[in-house]
């Protein structure tokens, strides 16, 4: 037992620290960004099972891959709040509210919308690039998918929990979830939501790994992960 507590504490630890100090100085304040994406996501589920607001919410956040690129590209950050219909809302605002709040008290609220986006991005591109390439190939995907409507934050929460593990040198975990992303489409859900999920975690390992460059670049360390020092 107390190497497992020094194996957690080495992996948690500092993660786990900057959250608290950030609530316990701020309390709510320090999740802004988060909590409008909770709000956000609770009110377009409550207008899209509205006979009369179905379409809305359709029309302004409904991404498919048949659709025209640029009507796609404006609709991406909005499709990040919107739920699946055939899946429990409440799922969808637990994900946001603890991944997302980790994530906006560890790295700031500047860069918690980039990388969200970017991970929803990457998805959204994937699944036209998928379907280009055809069911031939295990990275393709069936012409049927284009029709895929592609909503939700869970390609933003995993991109989120990568980023956030990777900079807190949380290795075991960011490891652990790129790999059950690939386990997830080889042995349960070969789909396009699947997919996305490996291509937002390959996006945002990407970024790591440009700022990590970066870093090396500069003058001292820029890859302080103790305390609370982040851009807000």
């Amino acid at each position: 037992m107390p190497v497992l507590r020094r194996a957690a504490r080495a992996e948690w630890g500092p993660l786990l620290r900057t959250v608290r100090a950030e609530l316990a100085a701020s309390r709510l304040r320090a999740i802004p960004v988060t909590l409008t994406a909770v709000g956000l996501t609770l009110v377009f589920h409550f207008v899209q099972n509205q006979a009369w607001g179905y379409r809305t919410i359709q029309n302004i956040g409904s991404v498919q891959a048949d659709e025209h690129l640029w009507l796609a590209l404006l609709r991406t950050p909005l499709s990040l709040f919107v739920p699946a219909l055939d899946l429990p809302v409440w799922g969808a605002l637990v994900q946001i509210l603890v991944v997302f709040g980790i994530a906006e008290t560890c790295v700031g609220r500047r860069q918690l919308p980039v990388v969200a986006y970017l991970a929803t991005l990457a998805g959204t591109m994937y699944a036209r690039i998928g379907i280009w390439i055809g069911p031939v190939s295990p990275l393709g995907l069936p012409d049927s998918d284009k029709y895929v409507i592609d909503t939700g934050p869970s390609a933003a929460v995993v991109g989120l929990a990568v980023f956030v593990c990777w900079r807190y040198r949380a290795w075991f975990t960011c490891a652990a979830v790129a790999v059950a992303m690939v386990v997830e489409v080889v042995s349960i859900k070969n789909n396009l939501a699947g997919k996305e999920h490996v291509a937002a975690v390959l996006a945002v390992l990407v970024l790591c790994g440009l700022q990590e460059l970066w870093a090396s670049r500069k003058p001292g360390d820029g890859r302080r992960v103790s305390g609370s020092a982040h851009p807000r």
